[in-house]
């Protein structure tokens, strides 16, 4: 199965998860979330495959333009030997026969460079798909190890309460620390 198929179905998972009021926090479906975890766990393996299939194409490409580059200079070098057995000068045979060694080595070398730009081409997407998927993975785990540790605990800390110290101020019963002069019944 797709990597991005599996991180967009955990996406979904979160998204469709119970928001706790007041929270950040949303509570999702545990089985279904490690049951999507494994299904990445086994769809990564095969995000490597491709990548081993991928290096290898890039390998039988170079192999056959070596072949192809090989393939030209032995060419050139049958027609330098031909045009040196016919051709009266043998300089001007020998000229010839340098000029087609370096077209031959110059068109090898183009052949490598754009076989070697094909793969890296490749290989750079299939690096960014892979670093984006296990970013994504790594996000889901985190948020889902964050929902898991970070549960609403069920006892309430207790919360200071204020009592009013009595002070008695011209026949009347106020709070010491406030200032206004509320009456109080002293009976």
């Amino acid at each position: 199965m797709d990597i991005q198929h599996l991180v967009d179905r955990l996406e979904d998972l979160i998204d469709d998860g119970r928001h706790i009021f007041g929270t950040k926090y949303t509570m999702i479906d545990e089985e279904r979330a490690l049951e999507i975890i494994d299904q990445m766990r086994i769809s990564i393996p095969e995000e490597i495959e491709k990548a081993a299939r991928i290096i290898a194409q890039r390998d039988r490409v170079l192999a056959e333009a070596h072949e192809e580059a090989a393939r030209i200079v032995q060419q050139h070098r049958d027609r330098a030997e031909k045009l040196i057995d016919q051709d009266s000068t043998v300089q001007a045979a020998q000229a010839r026969a340098d000029s087609i060694r370096e077209s031959a080595r110059q068109e090898a070398a183009r052949i490598t460079a754009e076989a070697d730009q094909y793969v890296l081409g490749l290989l750079s997407r299939l690096e960014q798909q892979l670093l984006s998927n296990i970013s994504q993975v790594r996000n889901g785990i985190t948020v889902l190890q964050d929902a898991a540790s970070n549960k609403p605990q069920a006892v309430v800390a207790p919360q200071p309460v204020h009592i009013p110290r009595p002070v008695e101020h011209d026949s009347q019963l106020v709070d010491a620390d406030y200032n206004d002069t509320t009456s109080y019944n002293a009976s």
